[in-house]
């Protein structure tokens, strides 16, 4: 009796053992594959890669290293312009200045290179599955030809944007700071997805040369991946209690998502917003009068071609206030778009939007003094035949002292021309660098705030500046996750196109405590060690059993032989005749009892 239960469980365990050998081939799923990567729908037409065998021939090795190689541009490139939103509107708009007419051409970039690297991806995915299944690559001549485009536009526009837009790679590096910890936990998984098909080819390659060099290559690659936590830096893991106040929020020309920049409305929406401050450029009308308009000429954001057709190309401070008074520059926003949230206005907000005109800087002072806002300008110097070429200062000194009832002190003074003579005009105006000096010189020209580009942010450089009273303000952001990094950094304010978003976050996204981030990578990278680790064991077991059975030599007495075929070799299961009859004995005997 516990004979037979014995020889019963050992049957079972056999049994497992056998499965566990076999290599089951997916028939539905194989040819999906096949079909999908190269065309290859029929079972004849494919091929299994033999023990001992490389995965593929040196035509599709070089493919395979193509597509690999169109996978790492694409990601490389849709994450570095999907991290360049933020200054979407000024690549469309330089596009604008170039030819002439305005057209979402960031939005358009993003849709292609989202498009490429789903199709890349894809084929990266097939791939890995047919290695998986034991399969020999062959890709598709279409596929070659696609995985060929994919890789030239990357290349393009890498190198174009690269170009002229070199500045947008600091966001890159910025945005790693934030999104690095889970940029690490994606890589780790991806490493640990792959550990499979290198671990079935890998104990089923005779060649030590090709099993050394992958092995190299794929152990190299996760040591790195598991230790580039110990190198990261990021503002955002900060010990519980640390984070200072949000940073305040300075309108960009108002709130110029939700009306027309540089407009009184938009102005308003920016403090309907949450805007602690509200920022403009300024220029001076032939007859001197200060006005708001940020661009050299009229054409963008005016109906100027319309009124004065002949003269689109004239500077705008060469037109008199009358005839700037004449101009619409609100049906421009309507029209074009240009953030897609026009759709968003009311009926009575599009007919106010489309009735907005010029704004004077008097008008603009107002509004701020009697919101209690602090301003920041850029103020342009006249061209040449200017009236007002040589006492541009002068005159708007004169707007804010006598024509406005703003105080000085709500004034962050950004204009570097005649400092001097501008503080002994007006000491109460809080002097703002643009540019980043020597502390020594800061503090002699009596600076309070310093207004830098988003790119030139660094806690260290924020906390230098704040211990000798310095501010500093970082334009112009608008995401989301540059705004946490700012707020990590310390940063006291920042200028945006979307105070009406930036004002509802509570907290930074991506903050955590050094305790829970050294808990994640370190639970990450042992995790994935662990099955890293019961799958190259499992390969090994199994291909030396495989090797086992199909190499022995069994010849058991009045034995009976039943050859069955896996996918990669032959498994011989050998019954004994005499052990069948004893085993039917003895389960008769069982049954009688």
């Amino acid at each position: 009796m516990a004979s037979t239960l014995s020889q019963l469980q050992f049957g079972r365990l056999h049994g497992l053992r056998a499965k566990l050998l076999r290599r089951y081939e997916h028939q539905p799923l194989v040819s999906c594959l096949a079909g999908l990567y190269g065309c290859r729908w029929r079972r004849y037409e494919r091929s299994c890669a033999q023990p001992g065998d490389c995965c593929c021939n040196k035509l599709e090795g070089v493919s395979f290293a193509l597509l690999v190689a169109a996978f790492c541009l694409t990601l490389v490139f849709l994450y570095f312009w999907g991290q360049a939103k933020n200054d979407y509107d000024d690549f469309d708009w330089f596009n604008f200045g170039n030819l002439g007419f305005w057209f979402p051409w960031s939005v358009v970039l993003l849709v292609i290179a989202a498009g490429f690297f789903t199709y890349v991806t894809v084929l990266m995915l097939l791939a890995v599955c047919l290695l998986s299944e034991g399969q020999k690559l062959y890709l598709h001549w279409s596929h070659k030809i696609g995985i060929l485009v994919s890789l030239t536009f990357s290349i393009v526009a890498t190198a174009v944007l690269s170009d002229l837009w070199s500045k947008e790679w600091k966001t890159l590096l910025l945005s790693f700071q934030v999104t690095a910890p889970y940029l690490h936990v994606g890589g780790v998984l991806l490493m640990t997805a792959l550990a499979w098909p290198i671990a079935l080819h890998f104990f089923r390659m005779s060649s030590r040369v090709r099993r050394g060099l992958i092995m190299g290559v794929y152990l190299t690659l996760l040591s790195a991946l598991y230790l580039v936590p110990l190198g990261l830096y990021s503002p955002c893991i900060k010990e519980d209690g640390t984070l200072g106040p949000a940073p305040a929020l300075i309108g960009h020309r108002g709130a110029p998502m939700l009306a027309p920049e540089n407009t009184l409305m938009s102005f308003e929406k920016a403090v309907e917003a949450g805007s602690e401050g509200l920022e403009t450029d300024v220029t001076i009308s032939s007859d001197g009068v200060p006005f708001l308009m940020h661009d050299r000429t009229l054409q963008r954001t005016t109906n100027i071609h319309e009124v004065f057709p002949n003269r689109t190309d004239t500077p705008a401070a060469m037109f008199t206030w009358a005839e700037l008074e004449s101009l619409n520059a609100g049906s421009w926003f309507l029209s074009n778009n240009p953030f897609g949230t026009a759709g968003s206005l009311g009926a009575d907000e599009r007919l106010q939007a489309g009735r907005q005109s010029v704004c004077s800087l008097r008008a603009f002072l107002q509004l701020a003094a009697q919101k209690d806002k602090l301003v920041i300008f850029d103020l342009y110097r006249p061209p040449r035949g200017h009236p007002y070429r040589d006492t541009w200062i002068q005159r708007t000194l004169e707007v804010i002292q006598n024509e406005s009832s703003i105080h000085s002190s709500q004034v962050l003074w950004l204009p570097s021309d005649l400092r001097d003579l501008v503080q002994r005009i007006d000491p109460e105006l809080q002097q703002t660098s643009g540019s980043r000096l020597p502390l020594e010189e800061l503090q002699k020209n009596n600076i309070v705030k310093l207004n830098l580009h988003y790119s030139s942010m660094f806690s260290e450089l924020v906390s230098e500046y704040a211990a000798v009273n310095i501010t500093t303000n970082l334009y112009v952001i608008s995401q989301p996750w540059l705004y946490s990094l700012a707020w990590c950094s310390g940063v006291h304010s920042v200028t945006t196109n979307a105070p009406q978003l930036l004002s509802t976050m509570s907290s930074p996204l991506f903050l955590m405590s050094p305790d829970e981030y050294n808990l994640m990578w370190i639970l990450t990278d042992l995790a994935s060690l662990m099955l890293i680790l019961i799958i190259f064991f499992f390969h090994r077991w199994r291909e030396r059993g495989l090797a086992f059975c199909s190499g022995s030599k069994i010849t058991p007495d009045n034995g009976t032989y039943s050859k069955f075929k896996t996918e990669m070799s032959d498994i011989w299961s050998v019954s004994s005749a005499n052990s069948q009859a004893e085993k039917t004995h003895n389960l008769a005997t069982v049954s009688e009892h």
